[in-house]
């Protein structure tokens, strides 16, 4: 692949890649999608093995293609969503060359566009899109000391109960992956603690319609920007066991020890923040503040879906909310291994661009780049809520690829000479 060129290199062949090829080959733009691993790697080894989608198969999918042989209200496991796309990826006939890093994206001096160098030779390009998305490098807070006496794992490091030592767990993080793995983790006979922060958790389903269709009908999925305070709020949302509301209420009141937040860590001992009952009361108003919404779309519509009052009926609260722990001895509490689902930051060190905060975080409007020529996707929130879903991403691909299109018409204009302009307005 020595000296190739291309005019638009996409880094990165997950979703967001794949979209993007789609979208660029249809406009006939010619391109090269670059991945180090393989497609939808994230998917194949970067996650547990029971995880499914947390989104129903009739929602989470491109337009253009269908989950196999998962009925359309079923969840996916991830292998199945990994086939999905390597299958996606042949059908728009996506130039992907796997097994390729790229190393480092410079702006060429004196002449258009960029060099891209890999580990298998370099590319020039007239633009890059950085379709890495969000999760690069896994985030671990600064508390507790990595020579600690305890196995401590990021979730992405994660597989299933039997890796982890004998012991008990603690799960920092209350999203969906959190939720989850402490879920899992309990349901194998393990004695969880799960650290819970602030949270939305919305209903699987109510009247008959899951959480996705209800946040399309109600325009939430095109929220631009998420409310003020809420920029760091996590979703608790799972497709597991056929897809369940995540309610800890019902978690701590089958064994799960639901605590605070994680904030201070001495001498073994592990501190919590007084937020337990806020951010579990939080999740529940967020919660019964969408139920409201459905029932007055349902009226407002004259629809005819089944009433579901027991939808409302919370469920008491346990002990560990309603008296929960300030801090905990570790070792006492038997704890071997800490699970860290705390999420995860980007990674842009290989692309030299003037279109990064002083955190590195990518600066752009709705993935356009700061810097002319280079895009981003598969951002959360990069045009809206949906972004980071599948289908969000898909739309967000046919959005970049307009402003592609749209960059190319002005490079390839050739403005008529001066004395042709003059001889024409004197003619």
């Amino acid at each position: 692949m020595q000296n190739t060129r291309t005019e638009v290199v996409v880094v990165g062949a997950g979703q967001a890649g794949i979209a993007m090829s789609e979208h660029l080959g249809q406009r006939g733009i010619n391109h090269i999608v670059l991945e180090k691993d393989r497609i939808a790697e994230r998917w194949r080894t970067g996650r547990w093995d029971s995880l499914v989608a947390n989104g129903p198969a009739w929602h989470d999918r491109f337009p253009n293609r269908e989950f196999g042989e998962t009925a359309p209200e079923s969840f996916a496991t991830k292998d199945q969503v990994a086939q999905y796309f390597e299958e996606y990826a042949a059908q728009v006939g996506a130039p992907v060359r796997t097994g390729v890093q790229v190393t480092r994206v410079t702006r060429n001096e004196g002449r258009p566009g960029f060099t891209v160098e890999t580990s298998d030779g370099t590319i020039e390009a007239n633009y890059v899109v950085a379709a890495t998305g969000p999760f690069q490098k896994p985030v671990i807070p600064q508390i507790i000391p990595e020579d600690a006496p305890l196995n401590q794992i990021h979730s992405s490091d994660y597989r299933n109960p039997g890796q982890l030592p004998e012991g008990n767990v603690l799960v920092v993080g209350a999203g969906s992956s959190g939720v989850q793995i402490a879920d899992e983790l309990h349901e194998a006979g393990r004695q969880v603690h799960l650290a819970v922060g602030p949270h939305d958790r919305p209903p699987r389903r109510y009247r008959g319609q899951d959480f996705c269709w209800w946040l399309g009908v109600l325009n939430k999925w095109e929220m631009s920007a998420p409310p003020a305070g809420a920029e760091h709020v996590t979703i608790a949302v799972s497709g597991a066991h056929g897809g369940q509301t995540v309610n800890f209420r019902a978690l701590g009141s089958k064994g799960l020890t639901l605590v605070g937040r994680a904030s201070s860590y001495s001498n073994g001992v592990l501190g919590f923040d007084d937020d337990l009952a806020a951010n579990v009361a939080r999740g529940d108003a967020n919660y019964l503040s969408i139920l409201d919404e459905a029932d007055a779309y349902i009226e407002r519509n004259g629809l005819d879906f089944p009433q579901e009052p027991e939808a409302r009926e919370l469920g008491e609260l346990p002990e560990c909310i309603t008296d929960p722990l300030s801090e905990l001895d570790l070792q006492a509490a038997g704890i071997t291994t800490i699970v860290w689902a705390t999420g995860f930051s980007v990674d842009y060190s290989w692309l030299e661009a003037d279109t990064f905060d002083e955190r590195g975080r990518p600066r752009h409007q709705k993935g356009v780049g700061q810097e002319a020529g280079i895009y981003f996707l598969g951002l959360p929130w990069q045009s809206r809520r949906g972004s980071s879903f599948i289908w969000g991403v898909w739309h967000d691909a046919q959005y970049i690829a307009d402003q592609i299109g749209i960059q190319r018409a002005y490079a390839a204009h050739q403005p008529i000479a001066a004395n042709a302009l003059s001889a024409a307005a004197t003619a």
